[in-house]
């Protein structure tokens, strides 16, 4: 050893594979040369690889662990490719769950937070992670938070930054608003309160000035995978339509509505509005029954998965529209599925043709008119018209129709056969699909386009309604009303409004030495917190005591990293490194995160600070990682759940599992289904307590093995064992190689056909290898060749000087090829191997040799009459006649061929050999 190298267990007198000590070697090594600080290097490629920063929870679970593994196996994988790459790490550090521990456990949300930082970091590097730590930052830190409030009050100026009231998501007990994915059946997602509708004022950010470009842009990433960009298309929800003015009756402005399906406008039967709108608050000071249902629509979520799947729910208003074409009187009704902050809080409804609007018509009672047909519903109605005018049959149709004997003539019979004929083409369900327009007047007979067309000249003529592109996104609203999170960069003067703390008071600090009462805001309830100055009219103002949603933070935190300590938010360095090569993290994260990591690189770029449109290049999300779950009921009916580690599994001599029961008092316990790891289930597996009984290495391996990285991973300590012995036997045959003679460099003439078999597989597994890490991500199926290439080794029995010569240049590629899922070990056993301690990943990745892949042979399937009999070896110049007769001579294929006549013998050469007999 020499004498710069640090100590390891992987020294040639050392039998056994110590994996804690091996670790601890190679950890050693890296943190004593900085081995992952990187600096830009201009006119060297870069990599940036970034995975998902963590929320402080306390300890890492095996979602972040498998998460952080991919991350670390591309980054070193890309390192080794000669690349200078960047890995950095941090904190998603504020946000509702420490302010909650807080309370609980009486203590600051900043304590809570920077102890669990502490352990968290020790557990990471435990893994070996080749995280750049020197650009380490925890975003609850005033040296990161200032750099959002200077962004923020510039978007103040320019318009993109405002307030005003807005209809939220309310948690009565956690006294904070709540994102729609935060209710969940009506409840909010930690307390379980039902929540409650308020108007309060709130901060946006007007995301929607980026809607188009937000959807243009996801054309130029095609490293993203398509259902992240499906989801992101449909959360922006451009639409086309218009928007059309219905004239009240009496007094009053218009109400303006917006359809995707004007074709449907003479099938309008009422108008339907939110609780919040102006016109029901004005008709609900007259109606107490009004009054009293509005206040009851307080309650419940705003989301619209809630909306659709809730009892539909409405009362008439009394007051009533003009239809812009008929003239007919028109109902305005408050219902709970329409939302002042969709639209314009207005919908037209027409049950014919919308299913919510149809249930609610059916509920009560309203009128449904068909509208729109197909050709076949056209075919018929043109049908009995003719018919009708004709005077064939109208009463013995009507009584078809009604299921009713003929009694007496009916005057009206030829209206009402048509009538009932839509009727019970719409009793089941509203008719949705496009189709030809009927019952509409001078549009009978257009389709949706000519329609839409006609109707949009007259409303724009007559201006009562103009074309509009309409979008399901709205405003991102940054604001929340708890404590632990960035102080919002603005003073509320009575004189001068909402104005924007000036850029040289910045940063607006949180303190983080504070005392709760309940869960009310210690900045709330701060008068010397929230008592300044304005700095427009030096008049007496208060601070805004609201906190930024902490989507805030996670939005620009990946270009910080490019930046450490920059004065500004990032300087130069950013667009060396931005944007970033490979992004991981979960799919949950596709719209909320995503969409606003877009929109906020976007801010940057118009700020000047980054040159690029998009952040990230490539996104891979991988899948959860999921556990059995087992349990027992309680009395009550609720159940307890007991934690995959301290339960036995029984199993058949087949493996099949036959019951489990409790080791600590041997009693039967329930076997649950198989689900994602979670605190509720008790079925997490503590990876603190996995390194230390298998190594960092291993469970790293198992991570990468168990399933492709965009499939849910099931946990399964067997498969655990499996990747330990795999690194055992890894361990022995280098060892016990770099024990024997030395050995010589392989001479590729001299090889024999074993040896060069041997090689072939080598060189075949480094192609495979380097494709399936480089540009598939199937960590697995890499894994699955290195392992195959291992087992070949234990059969390659070949003492001689080009045997050992071929099994050392097979060790050796195999333990750069390992390198990135298994560092410590590759870091090991390089030095096993004769080579002086350093950073593998300066190691050049191993490269296929085209001449070893050549084979002097090939194997052939052979068939008879199309079925597998066997196999034959043989040269690969050979010809037919050669195939044809070594083909033959085979045991198991004369054995099919007796008593029979070849008729033909078909080959392929080399692939098949297919006897044709009779």
């Amino acid at each position: 050893m020499q004498d710069n190298q640090a100590p390891t267990a992987a020294d040639p007198d050392e039998t056994a594979y110590r994996p804690q000590a091996v670790e601890a070697a190679a950890q050693q090594y890296w943190n004593a040369q900085r081995a992952y600080e990187v600096k830009e290097q201009p006119g060297r490629a870069k990599f940036y690889c970034l995975s998902m920063l963590p929320y402080p929870s306390g300890a890492l679970h095996m979602g972040h662990v498998r998460n952080y593994t991919i991350g670390d196996v591309i980054s070193r994988f890309q390192r080794m490719q000669g690349k200078n790459v960047l890995q950095p790490m941090g904190w998603d550090a504020f946000g509702l769950p420490a302010e909650n521990a807080a309370i609980k456990h009486k203590t600051a949300p900043a304590k809570w937070t920077y102890a669990n930082i502490e352990h968290m970091r020790a557990q990471m590097q435990a893994m070996g992670y080749a995280f750049d730590w020197s650009r380490e930052f925890a975003t609850c830190r005033p040296d990161y938070y200032v750099h959002e409030q200077r962004m923020f009050t510039r978007l103040m100026k320019k318009g993109l930054a405002y307030r005003r009231n807005a209809v939220v998501n309310w948690d009565p007990v956690d006294q904070t608003v709540l994102a729609n994915e935060q209710v969940i059946d009506g409840r909010g997602w930690r307390t379980g309160a039902l929540v409650e509708k308020r108007e309060i004022p709130q901060w946006f950010l007007k995301i929607t000035d980026y809607a188009q470009e937000l959807l243009d842009g996801l054309d130029a990433l095609p490293g993203w995978p398509d259902a992240v960009k499906t989801m992101q298309r449909n959360w922006l929800g451009r639409s086309e339509g218009l928007e059309i003015r219905f004239a009240l009756e009496g007094k009053g402005e218009p109400l303006s509505v917006f359809t995707t399906r004007p074709d449907t406008l003479m099938g309008v039967s009422f108008l339907s509005i939110a609780a919040e709108h102006p016109l029901a608050q004005r008709a609900a000071q007259d109606n107490p029954k009004l009054a009293a249902f509005i206040a009851e629509l307080k309650h419940g979520g705003v989301s619209e998965a809630e909306l659709e799947t809730q009892d539909k729910r409405g009362m008439d208003t009394g007051l009533c529209a003009i239809h812009p074409i008929s003239g007919e009187r028109v109902p305005i009704w408050v219902a709970n599925f329409v939302l002042m902050g969709y639209g314009t809080g207005a919908v037209m409804a027409v049950p014919g043709h919308d299913q919510r609007d149809w249930e609610f018509a059916r509920k009560y009672s309203l009128p449904i008119r068909m509208v729109i047909v197909d050709d076949s519903v056209l075919d018929a109605l043109k049908q009995i018209r003719h018919e009708l005018a004709l005077g064939v049959g109208s009463d013995a149709m009507l009584a078809a129709l009604e299921g009713r004997d003929i009694t007496a003539q009916d005057v009206s019979a030829p209206l009402r056969v048509v009538q009932e004929f839509e009727r019970r083409i719409m009793e089941e369900a509203a008719w949705t699909a496009r189709g030809t327009l009927v019952n509409s007047g001078e549009y009978d007979g257009m389709d949706f386009a000519r329609a839409f067309d006609a109707l949009a000249t007259r409303f724009e003529r007559d201006g009562s309604g103009a074309r509009r592109v309409n979008w399901r996104l709205r405003d991102w609203g940054v604001s929340r009303q708890r404590y632990w999170g960035c102080p919002i960069p603005v003073i509320r003067c009575s004189a001068c409004g909402d104005v924007p703390v000036p850029e040289d008071q910045l940063p607006v600090l949180l303190p983080e030495d504070v005392a709760f009462s309940g869960v009310q805001s210690p900045i709330k309830a701060d008068p010397a917190w929230r008592q300044t100055t304005c700095p427009n009219c030096g008049g007496a103002a208060e601070r805004e005591t609201d906190t930024f949603d902490t989507f805030m933070e996670s939005s620009w935190y990946y270009a910080r990293y490019t930046s450490p300590g920059a004065a500004t938010q990032v300087d130069d360095r950013a667009n060396y490194w931005l944007p970033v090569d490979q992004y991981i993290g979960g799919i949950e994260h596709a719209i909320l995160h995503l969409l606003y990591f877009r929109f906020y690189h976007k801010l940057l770029r118009d700020e000047g600070l980054v040159a690029t449109d998009e952040p990230a290049t490539n996104l891979l999300c991988q899948g959860m990682v999921i556990a059995e779950t087992f349990y027992r009921e309680n009395a009550d009916g609720s159940r307890e759940w007991f934690n995959p580690a301290d339960v036995e599994v029984q199993r058949d001599d087949h493996g099949r599992v036959t019951g489990a029961r409790l080791k600590t008092d041997g009693q039967p316990v329930r076997i649950g289904g198989i689900e994602k790891m979670s605190k509720s289930k008790n079925n997490g597996v503590d990876p603190q307590s996995m390194v230390a009984k298998y190594g960092a290495d291993t469970v790293r391996l198992f991570s990468m093995f168990a399933a492709p990285p965009e499939q849910s991973l099931e946990w399964n300590e067997a498969g655990v064992e499996g990747m330990a012995r795999f690194l055992k036997r890894f361990w022995r045959e280098v060892t016990a190689h770099a024990g024997g003679p030395d050995h010589a460099v392989v001479d590729p003439a001299a090889l024999d056909a074993a040896q060069k078999a041997m090689r072939r597989q080598l060189h075949e597994t480094i192609q495979k290898v380097s494709d399936d890490i480089g540009r598939r991500h199937a960590f697995n199926t890499a894994i699955a060749a290195l392992m195959e290439l291992l087992n070949a080794l234990g059969k390659f029995n070949d003492a001689s000087e080009q045997g050992r010569a071929v099994r050392h240049e097979a060790l050796e590629a195999m333990v750069l090829l390992l390198n990135p899922v298994v560092p410590h070990i590759s870091h090991a056993l390089w030095q096993v191997l004769g080579h002086p301690v350093t950073v593998l990943e300066d190691q050049p990745w191993p490269q296929a040799d085209p001449a070893a892949l050549v084979r002097d042979t090939a194997t052939l399937a052979v068939q008879v009459n199309g079925k597998l009999r066997g196999t034959i070896e043989l040269a690969v110049n050979a010809g037919k006649d050669e195939a044809e007769a070594l083909a033959r001579a085979q045991p198991q294929v004369r054995q099919f061929l007796e008593g029979m006549t070849v008729r033909k013998v078909i080959v392929v050469p080399g692939k098949i050999v297919n006897i044709v007999a009779g």
